[in-house]
Parts: C-alpha cells; structure tokens; sequence
C-alpha cells in the first residue's frame, strides 16, 4: 500500500493546457433607426427589431432634475414618479389593472437631463400599450394621497441616506464638488425642506410648463414597422399642443479650484467611505472614447489599477472602482472605495498614487488590450433586449450624440492608443483640483490624513453639509 502511494505520489502533472486567447469579436451592427418629427414637434424614432413579438415605446422628456426651481429640489423626480400613480380617466388601481391585462409594468423615473416613462408590450397589444402611454404622459391625476405618500417614502429614504455611510459620502461629494449656486450641488431627489414645499399644485404646474410634445422624443422599439409605428404615435400623440420653454443648462463650475480633504465625522462608523475626484468633462466631447478606455484602466474594470493595488495588493478594501457620472453638462469624476479605519491614509495614498502614475507613462499594451477588447466584446451585450435598445436610441437623444454613434463605437474604442490614453489623462485628470470626502471617524484618521498633504482638511458635522465644524486652519474655511 504505501509503496502504491508513493508511486502515485512521485508521478508528474502534466502541464496545464495553454490559456485561451480572445478571439475576433463577431460582427454586430445596431438596429437601424429612422426618426420623424410630427407636427407638434414630437420626435419619433423607430428601430424594427422583429426578433421577438415585443415592442418597447420609451418617452424621453427634459424634463430631468436641473429644471427643478431653487428649493423646489426634488420636482421634476416626484413629477414623474407620480405620472403612474393615476390618470384624469384612470386612478391608480384601474391604471394597475389595465397594465396586468396588457401583461406589462409602467417604468418611470427622471436623471440630471430627462424624464422617462417606458412601457414594454407584446406587438399585438401595442396599440393598447401606446394609448396608456398617452394618458400617463399627457393627462396624469397627481392625486393628493398618493404624493403624500411619494413624499413620506423620499424622506424616510433621507434619513436612510444620511445615517449609512456609503450615502452619506456620496451627498457630500456631490455637495462639495459643485459650486454652491449649481443644480448639481443639491440633492437629484430633494431634501428634507425642499420635500415639504413640493404641493400638488406645484407639481401639476411643473407638468404643465414642462411635459409638452416639442420637449419629448418618442422611440418604438421592436416587432413593428416605421410606418406603423409613425401612424401609432399621430394617433395618440399627435393633438397635444404645446410648446415648453429652452433649455438652460446649469452652472457646472467646481466649488473649490484647489485640492481639499473634507472629513465627515462619524464616529460610530465601522470603517471608512472614501470619495475622491473633481468635475471633468461633458459626455458630449472629442475626447469621450480615449477618456472611457482611460477609465476602464484606472478604475472601471475588475483588473483595474486601483482595484488590483487596494484589493489584490494590499488586501485595503473588497473593492475600488472609478467612473464617471456622464451628463450634458461638465461630469463628475469619482473613484470610490471603502476601508478599515486604521487603513484610511494608507488606501488614499494608493489612490493618489495611481492617480498620478496614469498621467507619467503610456499604460501598458496588455492593460490596453484588456480594456478594449472588453469594452468591444461587452457592447453588443448591452442591447439583447428591446428595453436596451430603446435605452441606447433614449441616449442619443438625450446626450444629442451624433446618429452613427453606435455605428462607430467599437471602431472608434479599438482605435484608441496607449498615448491617446495619457494624453487624456494629462488633460482630464486634474490633482490641482482633486476632492477628497472621507466618511469615517475623523479623531482616528485625521492626523494620519494630514501627513498626506493632499490639501487642506476640514471636518465636517454628518447632519449639516455646508458648514466646517473644525477648520484645520484659516485658509481650509468653507
């Protein structure tokens, strides 16, 4: 016996099989799309997807979060959740019931730039779909007990947000980045005070001055034809009238020109949240496809840098990651982690570090080629469904990208060099005007923050996001 163990003991593995390469990604093409504009000034974009008997009609009104009036923040978010909440013929339990008949859910909600409201339906049931789509959009109720409700559900979500954290990091980077006069520097959703002074009537007039057919673009997704389709929206949409007022976008200016630390004291918190970036660029720029391939290398990945060096390295966090928050206007930059306390600096200085290593040298040709081979082999993915491709065309619209921009995305990332990538690093990742947010228990962290020197600090009261409860000194005052 043991001299048959030894024996299998002593024998060899065999070599492991080479790993595969990555293959030439199949060819793929986006639905072709075609628009048309109504006379009311309502635009219709139809993409015949008849792959499966579904069709998905997305409304896209701007009517997003940078049209709420100063302290009225939160408007245009309840507008729009309230749109489902009942019509002038329907209330909200015949509005749900009509839905379950059609076998169908109602989807509505509103970012920075727009609204949204999106039903998905058999092709078959999709004249029914579209006249409901019509009456949310256009005739909605706004009944007093169902925004009462909206408004008690957003502020029980406040005081989720501020007493987590993660939220917590992410209202006061948002707060802290933008200058104070900006939309941007103020909740999406409202806080606490401007929730409470959002009536009924303010509501139906925000509605009435914004929901109008030259703001809003209509796309058609799936097993239907332009011409139907076109005939389905004259029907439904063709006799409202109306004209909304021109857009204006916001202040998108940073508040601080020079880098600062700002520590929210949280002294019962378990470890720490961090926030680290500044306002970079619009998502409508030259330099979009170099800056996303950027990205991904620096942060947007699993096998990004700063998740290979907090993560894999150095065993700070479960995971660190980088993005930006596209929008019409200048964008925030952020990357984002979360660490023990006594790690804090440390995961910083490792954030700063790979900060600044991506504007020193060309990154390497395999992280290159591991960004854009994923970003090319994922972008088909991304639109399976006709959901997704009407989110694609909605984007379009929204972002006013050029109508090839699909047509040429994979070309355009494979076409990205490794000094494309630092150029755009050099330009768009600015340390003179990094922000740092650190939610955590600012008496342990902050001595060992300041050793770091990447800026002033300043420690912030968790329950009030404008002022500095214990400035370091007179030039870190906000």
């Amino acid at each position: 016996m043991t001299d048959s163990l030894s024996t299998v003991a002593m024998t060899e593995t065999p070599p492991a099989p080479p790993r595969p390469v990555a293959g030439t990604p199949s060819d793929y093409r986006f639905p072709h799309f075609a628009t048309r504009i109504l006379a009311n000034g309502l635009r219709v974009i139809v993409a015949s997807v008849p792959a499966y008997p579904v069709v998905t009609t997305l409304a896209v009104v701007e009517a997003g979060a940078t049209r709420d009036p100063r302290d009225y923040e939160g408007l245009a978010q309840l507008t729009t959740r309230a749109l489902a909440e009942g019509t002038r013929d329907m209330n909200a339990l015949e509005l749900t019931s009509r839905l379950e008949m059609l076998g169908t859910t109602l989807d509505t909600g509103a970012d920075w730039d727009s609204a949204i409201v999106q039903i998905t339906a058999l092709s078959s049931r999709i004249d029914d779909a579209v006249a409901v789509l019509s009456e949310v959009l256009r005739h909605p109720a706004f009944p007093e007990s169902e925004l009462e409700r909206m408004r008690g559900e957003r502020l029980a979500d406040l005081a989720q947000l501020r007493a987590e954290p993660r939220g917590l990091s992410d209202v006061f980077f948002s707060r802290l980045l933008y200058q104070k006069a900006s939309r941007f520097a103020r909740l999406a959703g409202g806080d606490e005070a401007s929730i409470m002074r959002l009536t009924r009537e303010r509501v139906e007039a925000y509605h009435a001055e914004f929901y109008r057919p030259d703001a809003t673009a209509l796309m058609i997704v799936g097993d239907i034809d332009v011409e139907r389709a076109v005939k389905l929206a004259s029907t439904h949409f063709g006799d409202w009238t109306g004209n909304a007022p021109p857009v204006t976008e916001p202040l998108d200016a940073q508040r601080y020109a020079e880098p600062r630390v700002h520590l929210v004291h949280k002294p019962d918190a378990s470890q720490s949240e961090v926030r680290v970036g500044h306002v970079a660029i619009p998502r409508l720029h030259e330099d979009y496809f170099p800056v996303v391939v950027m990205n991904a290398i620096l942060g947007g990945l699993f096998s990004s840098r700063l998740n290979l060096n907090l993560r894999e390295v150095h065993a700070y966090t479960y995971g660190a990651h980088s993005a930006f928050d596209w929008r019409r206007a200048a964008s925030p930059f952020e990357i984002s982690t979360a660490v023990e306390t006594v790690v804090t600096a440390d995961a910083l200085r490792e954030i700063a570090l790979e900060f600044t290593r991506i504007r020193e040298a060309p990154v390497s040709e395999a992280e290159l080629s591991l960004a854009t081979s994923y970003l090319v082999g994922v972008f088909p993915i991304r639109f399976e469904t006709t959901a997704e491709v009407a989110g694609g065309l909605a984007n379009v619209e929204i972002f006013r990208l050029p109508t090839n921009y699909f047509d040429t995305y994979r070309d355009r990332v494979k076409a990205v060099t490794a000094q494309d990538v630092l150029r755009v690093a050099q330009t768009h990742l600015d340390p003179s005007r990094l922000q740092v947010v650190v939610v955590g228990d600012a008496s342990a962290i902050r001595a060992s923050v300041e050793a770091l020197h990447l800026g002033p600090v300043i420690v912030y009261d968790p329950a009030d996001d404008d002022v500095a409860v214990v400035p370091v000194s007179s030039s870190s005052s906000s």
